[in-house]
């Protein structure tokens, strides 16, 4: 949040005129065109606040993978606020101890959380009161653009997703239809509030006619965030994580295009080594893969004579394929990149962790609540898990960029 100063100027004047440059720094931080093209900048805090659309990525860490990676030279840090059941009034937040409200902790955890972004998740929930809950739902919605402008950071706002089940007991093309009316509703205010819209109905229903992306027609398993996270990345505008390289082989060189680059001048249809110039590593793919969109580079390799030919990276063996195959394009799905890309999605579920049991933890009643007088000396062990955060954060940062491969193309023996 920015801090604004004044030279010396006496009484009712300095008060006034601080206020407005208060105001004025406030909405010029908070203001982004929601058409200028999207990126993190170094310093960000980035907030997903919402529903469970958002608290149940904390079992697969997708959604902050996936921006981390974009931009891995810049510091960026992430909080997740989602919480199951909520709507923008922190309903769900509520605890046997009140006040604070639910309400109360909800401004409290957004405030705490220092964000410069911060992502909308809500609809979901309040949809369910039809159109008679219409009104009272952009009520509150306001409310919370008014809050993350007062703190300011920006705000992006995203769809609800839909309801995927197959169930004919329930009323699914109602239910959906009432989620697309709060949908339009969201975009009427990111619109009259000139922030940045998602639509993720859409894209979210399509794959789902595809795959399948929920544990229950509502909740996304893991590879439903997977492609929620690919929709995500698509819908800011964000380009694809990788281009096609293709490599010419020649009978006494080699010519390259996209981010190939040859390493040694003897390269030849027998034996190519070169290294890939990746900026950014892949997602991991999900447990359960079907395949259906592309995850890593596609590699064209033509002019090899007729015969099978092996492609290792650093020594170690990724695919074996024929002439033919290469020249059509093969996409690569393993090697060091997705070794690390794991590693360091590991790292940010256990930031996540502990920034979890942290900010809400499970005996909140006798930590924090009416029965503190029991297990209240805990508040500080909570404190002392910052320290882990930031440590872990700072392990993030530095496994976020690619580490350089050599790739090798040799004929199968």
């Amino acid at each position: 949040m920015r801090t604004c100063k004044v030279s010396a100027i006496p009484g009712f004047a300095l008060v006034m005129l601080l206020f407005f440059t208060c105001r004025l720094a406030i909405a010029q931080n908070a203001s982004q065109s929601p058409n200028s093209p999207f990126e993190l900048k170094n310093g960000e805090r980035v907030v997903f606040l919402g529903n469970s659309l958002f608290e149940n990525d904390f079992q697969y860490g997708y959604l902050e993978l996936a921006l981390s990676t974009r931009w891995p030279d810049r510091d960026i840090t992430f909080r997740n606020l989602g919480w199951t059941g909520d709507n923008v009034y922190g309903i769900a937040r509520s605890t046997i101890t009140n006040p604070p409200t639910g309400y109360d902790l909800l401004m409290e955890s957004l405030t705490k959380a220092k964000p410069t972004l911060v992502f909308l998740g809500y609809g979901g929930v309040e949809a369910q009161d039809g159109e008679a809950g219409l009104a009272t739902f952009i009520e509150g919605l306001t409310k919370l653009l008014d809050k993350v402008d007062q703190l300011g950071a920006n705000a992006i706002l995203l769809s609800p997703i839909p309801v995927l089940t197959t169930d004919l007991t329930q009323n699914v093309a109602g239910r959906n239809a009432m989620l697309e009316t709060y949908a339009a509703a969201i975009a009427r205010l990111a619109s009259q509030r000139g922030k940045r819209y998602l639509d993720l109905f859409k894209p979210v229903q399509a794959i789902g006619q595809q795959t399948t992306i929920t544990d229950n027609g509502i909740h996304l398993n893991e590879t439903g965030y997977y492609y929620l996270a690919t929709a995500l990345e698509k819908s800011l505008g964000l380009p694809p994580r990788f281009t096609s390289v293709t490599i010419a082989a020649g009978k006494n060189a080699a010519v390259t295009t996209g981010t190939a680059k040859l390493l040694n001048a003897e390269n030849s249809p027998a034996t190519l080594t070169f290294s890939l110039d990746e900026t950014r590593l892949p997602l991991p793919l999900p447990a359960i893969d079907r395949g259906i969109t592309n995850n890593g580079p596609v590699l064209k390799i033509t002019g090899l004579k007729k015969g099978f030919y092996t492609l290792t990276a650093d020594k170690e063996t990724l695919i074996t394929a024929s002439a033919s195959d290469w020249a059509n394009g093969i996409e690569l799905r393993q090697g060091h990149s997705y070794e690390q890309v794991r590693e360091l999605r590991q790292m940010i579920l256990k930031k996540n962790d502990l920034f979890f049991f942290q900010y809400r933890p499970l005996n909140t009643t006798y930590i924090l609540g009416f029965r503190s007088y029991e297990q209240g000396r805990h508040v500080k062990g909570l404190g002392e898990q910052s320290i882990l955060i930031k440590w872990l954060e700072g392990q993030i940062a530095l496994s976020r960029k690619p580490a350089a491969s050599v790739y090798q193309l040799s004929p199968l023996k």
